[in-house]
């Protein structure tokens, strides 16, 4: 029986193999690894609740309910039938309410803070790898010496000096947290800057500032995001700390930190969820972001396709 040529070509086109692209590739990668889908589906949950926390809330933050206070037999515990669903602290507010607005403040640090890291951090290294030369040297022992001196010290004389507010802390995390991130995207800079498509773009006098914004940074997106995604909780801890010193977020607004430092100082009384709610959501939130930067580095890891 004869075999025609369009049969034949019909035959090659339905086993023909088609191409994925590498994010294609990397989202199918990623939503393989079930540690990294968790700990997304985790987050999801966590902004969620920082977005419609606040309809669901029965109390305002600073609204001290004085029933709490004066009933010796419930001391505040947690309770749907009187609205305090995670029960009340030491003077009588509602924790509830209290996290909700410590999850947004916490997490706007964090992506705040990781966001001028990243831009910041990526503009700088950028430049110094691509320009090279003395520039680039100048450059990175300029992060060198700001690498040497005490992030945290610097952190908490900033706040001292020019006072505990959000933008202080806002800029104070995020300007000094993108050393790391211009030393590793100067690193892959170095890598690219000789490539044929970085040649070509040169040889047809494209402008350095076109090079670095319109191939150099594109082509590092992938290590950017996920660095983003494991500075984000670097970021929480740090204002965390902070505000567990006091130094942070000052009343009538809360942190986690905050939360976690009433909490802990009232553990002697036996009131442990005031302490425990909180720490929950940092501790799942944390494991969150960790758990997605794990799997997008495993994701777009090239040696791994």
């Amino acid at each position: 029986m004869a075999v025609s040529s369009t049969d034949i070509s019909s035959a090659t086109t339905e086993t023909e193999v088609k191409g994925r692209s590498l994010w294609a590739d990397a989202r199918k990668r990623f939503f393989r690894n079930y540690a990294a889908v968790g700990g997304l589906i985790v987050l999801i949950l966590v902004g969620l609740f920082a977005l419609f926390g606040p309809w669901i809330a029965r109390f305002e933050i600073d609204e001290i309910d004085f029933t709490a206070i004066g009933n010796a037999a419930q001391m505040g515990r947690p309770s749907i039938e009187t609205g305090h669903y995670f029960g009340t602290d030491d003077l009588g507010r509602d924790i509830f309410a209290r996290t909700v607005q410590g999850t947004q403040i916490s997490l706007l640090v964090g992506l705040v803070g990781a966001g001028i890291a990243v831009l910041v951090g990526t503009v700088y290294g950028a430049v110094a790898g691509y320009v090279g030369g003395r520039t680039d040297g100048i450059m990175m022992r300029l992060v060198d010496v700001l690498m040497a001196i005490p992030y945290m010290f610097v952190l908490i004389l900033l706040l001292v000096m020019f006072g505990r507010s959000m933008i202080m802390l806002f800029v104070g995390i995020g300007l000094l947290s993108w050393l790391d991130m211009s030393r590793i995207v100067r690193g892959q800079t170095l890598s690219l800057k000789n490539r044929e498509f970085i040649e070509a773009a040169r040889a047809t006098g494209v402008s350095t500032a076109k090079i670095i914004t319109r191939h150099i940074i594109p082509n590092l997106l992938g290590v950017v995001a996920v660095y983003a995604t494991l500075l984000v909780p670097l970021m929480i801890l740090a204002e965390s700390f902070i505000s567990f010193l006091g130094l942070g977020v000052q009343e009538p607004l809360t942190s986690w930190g905050a939360l976690i430092r009433e909490g802990a100082g009232t553990m002697r009384y036996g009131t442990l969820w005031q302490l425990g709610y909180p720490l929950f959501f940092f501790v799942i939130t944390l494991f969150g972001f960790f758990f997605v930067g794990d799997g997008l580095r495993d994701a777009l890891d090239p040696k791994d396709r």
